[in-house]
């Protein structure tokens, strides 16, 4: 006797759980948008604006002490996090390195030079020997465009999308493919305005 793990014979009305299927997911779109709208995103640097340093050491050290010697310079919000390669031995890569990201404070970009020069100082008197891989910085004037840039090509894209398959369809695909996109792009937003 053959394993069967699908009966020959099948008949589920999929189209009977139309009404529920809706409600759930209208019920996820709506928490999606509530999710966002009070908790937001994470945004990198990139998106918010601030600086971001890539730090190497000789030895391993605790990124505890990072955090410590960063704490009291009052520089605003800040993240430390390690940076582990387990493969940097055989592939010659540096090692023992973190990477600091700073939150910008204000719009001057004269502000963003000077905390990077004073953790910078800061580091070297705490590590002597440290050495910095690499210094990003991105003003609140270019994150914003970003942001607007990064929102101007979804709606564009979405809009091509639509009009491809209108194009090369029917009206009625297009509008229902580019629900489906909108549905899980919606969706992605909620799940990640949860866990990041």
């Amino acid at each position: 006797m053959r394993l069967r793990l699908v009966r020959e014979k099948t008949a589920f009305n999929f189209l009977g759980l139309g009404s529920a299927a809706m409600a759930l997911s209208g019920g996820l779109i709506l928490a999606s948008v509530l999710l966002f709208l009070t908790m937001g995103l994470n945004f990198g640097i990139d998106f918010r604006g601030g600086t971001m340093i890539t730090a190497a050491t000789e030895a391993p050290e605790d990124v505890a002490d990072y955090r410590t010697t960063l704490a009291g310079l009052d520089i605003g919000d800040f993240a430390v996090t390690e940076i582990f390669d387990p493969a940097a031995e055989l592939t010659g890569a540096i090692q023992n390195q973190v990477t600091i990201r700073i939150e910008q404070e204000g719009d001057d970009p004269a502000i963003q030079a000077d905390t990077i020069v004073i953790v910078k100082d800061a580091l070297e008197a705490r590590f002597p020997g440290i050495n910095f891989v690499q210094t990003d910085s991105v003003g609140a004037k270019v994150s914003g465009e970003l942001v607007r840039a990064g929102a101007i090509a979804v709606v564009l894209a979405i809009a091509a999308v639509l009009f491809y398959i209108w194009v090369r369809f029917d009206w009625q695909f297009s509008v229902g493919a580019v629900a489906a996109l909108v549905h899980d792009v919606v969706l992605t937003i909620g799940v990640f305005s949860l866990v990041l």
